[in-house]
């Protein structure tokens, strides 16, 4: 198995941050993502390598191994339990990180577990495949309903069903869809983390919605009807006449579906802002003048 060094791939060195490993990464993925490389077998290559590398360096455990083990850092538990069990270095060689080219944990797991004799019986140890991460973004109002969505993962379409109501930063888990296993074992699994973009005029809370909306003096004091928006379309409120700057209404069941509860939603509270007007033409500041000497309290 040829060594890949993920550093090198998203062109950053060992001490690189948490941060600088997700800019690059970012950076890398958009420029050799396949939507805008059709048919470009090279850039499809270094997009499954990207994502591989990014996959084992944004995770500081499995970074610490991959540091310590090079390409053999899924099996370091396996090599150091063999050791502990048979003795280290039985043959004399040096087993380190194989990036630095003193020797291949492979070499050691294959003479340990690829046909070595443990008395009469020889066995064959299978591993689990690679998981692999990867992160998806979406509109907020893409996840008001539930709908199937394809994504390419190291060069394969994907389809998936993204529930209505997940939420930002969320990780989902779909088992099997990692990278293959080792003789024949099972394959790991992908985690798709979702980064939402609020494009809508709410602010989220879970599944309750929040919107400050700005009525007239006019209508602040004498009352009457308003129309606003909701994820459903418009709705009429009725305002009470002398509403008072700040007051709040909930509209139960219009905000956001709760995470997969079918039919359930959240609430969506209205803050009203009064304006004051400006502009005013001389005769309405005249009745404002009336309005004050009849010391309106």
């Amino acid at each position: 198995m040829e060594f890949i060094d993920y550093y090198k791939v998203l062109a950053l060195t060992k001490k690189a941050t948490e941060k600088e490993i997700k800019s690059a990464y970012r950076k890398l993925a958009r420029k050799y993502h396949p939507d805008l490389n059709p048919n470009d077998a090279e850039a499809e290559k270094k997009f499954k390598q990207i994502n591989e590398a990014n996959e084992v360096l944004s995770n500081p455990e499995k970074r610490k191994k991959y540091d310590q083990y090079g390409k053999d850092w899924q099996h370091a538990e396996e090599f150091e339990k063999a050791k502990t069990q048979r003795g280290a270095n039985q043959s004399g060689r040096s087993y380190t990180n194989s990036s630095n080219q003193e020797g291949d944990f492979s070499d050691f797991f294959e003479s340990m577990f690829g046909g070595a004799s443990y008395g009469r019986q020889e066995r064959q140890v299978k591993f689990r495949g690679q998981d692999f991460n990867a992160e998806l973004q979406l509109n907020l109002s893409d996840v008001i309903k539930t709908h199937k969505r394809t994504l390419t993962i190291n060069g394969k379409n994907i389809r998936i069903n993204i529930p209505a109501g997940i939420e930002d930063k969320q990780t989902i888990k779909i088992k099997g869809y990692g990278g293959d296993g080792i003789n024949g074992g099972p394959k790991g699994d992908l985690y798709i983390t979702f980064s939402l973009l609020n494009n809508t005029e709410f602010k989220r809370e879970g599944a309750n919605l929040y919107k400050t909306l700005e009525i007239p003096l006019t209508k602040a004091i004498l009352g009457g009807t308003i129309t606003i928006n909701t994820l459903e379309g418009k709705v009429k409120l009725t305002l009470k006449p002398e509403t008072q700057n700040g007051a709040q209404v909930k509209l139960k069941g219009k905000g956001f579906p709760r995470y997969k509860k079918d039919n359930e939603y959240g609430d969506l509270y209205i803050t009203y802002a009064i304006k004051i007007p400006t502009n005013l033409t001389d005769d309405q500041r005249e009745l404002f003048k009336k309005l004050e000497e009849l010391d309106l309290k």
